[in-house]
């Protein structure tokens, strides 16, 4: 009986290919599975795999609502929300920094809810409203806390500004909910509609980095926004 020769570097391809192939898979199933779970209905959008660069890829068709705006996208189910705005939108206002969740410069506003546009998938945003920096301003009048940032100087090179903007907005809703941050002195009688400390606002603002070390104009800006200026 004659036997096929397989060389080592044959059966490594093999292996390889196979590794490849179920990796693929199970993140397309964990991805329907988190989807199911969270309430969203992607799980049953996804269309047949296609081919991109010989590699199947599993796709999504998800409508949301972006600065006021139906946007309709077909997506790589592995593709964040940064990546669809700026790449398929052409919105390159939110930044990619870290592109970790570390520094902050992609946040965006969901649902009125701050959050890393870099750790959030795509697909989670169907049927959900998005805002980014470019929908902030009404037309030429600018939104009170991008004029408050003008006002007193809170960004140097500007790169890490569009969501720093974006989280301040969002943060001084937080407070108006009355959410607590980690330096509360008391969660259990959070009032609604609080005003900040200083201590506050620097600690609900930590996830965003400014590289310049412009915090000090930053907090400035929301403590004006916070008071009623910048209008």
């Amino acid at each position: 009986m004659h036997r096929k020769n397989v060389s080592l570097e044959d059966e490594d391809r093999s292996v390889d290919g196979s590794r490849r192939s179920f990796l693929k898979r199970s993140a397309a199933a964990g991805i329907a599975a988190a989807a199911v779970k969270i309430g969203d209905p992607v799980a049953v959008a996804a269309s047949q795999p296609v081919i991109e660069n010989g590699i199947p890829v599993e796709k999504l068709s998800i409508k949301f609502s972006v600065n006021g705006k139906e946007q309709s996208l077909s997506v790589d189910t592995r593709t964040s929300l940064l990546d669809a705005l700026r790449e398929q939108l052409q919105m390159t206002g939110s930044k990619k920094g870290c592109d970790h969740g570390q520094c902050g410069a992609c946040t965006v506003i969901i649902e009125g809810r701050r959050q890393l546009s870099c750790l959030t998938l795509a697909a989670m945003c169907d049927g959900r409203k998005v805002t980014t920096t470019e929908g902030l301003a009404s037309g030429d009048k600018l939104h009170p806390m991008q004029a408050a940032f003008i006002e007193h100087d809170g960004m140097q090179c500007g790169y890490c500004t569009p969501g720093q903007i974006c989280s301040a907005i969002a943060m001084l809703e937080e407070a108006k909910n009355g959410d607590a941050s980690h330096v509360t002195e008391n969660i259990g009688v959070v009032a609604r509609g609080q005003k900040l400390s200083k201590a506050e606002i620097q600690e609900r603002m930590s996830g965003n980095i400014c590289r310049c070390g412009a915090y000090p104009n930053i907090v400035a800006a929301i403590e004006e926004v916070q008071a009623g200026g910048a209008k």
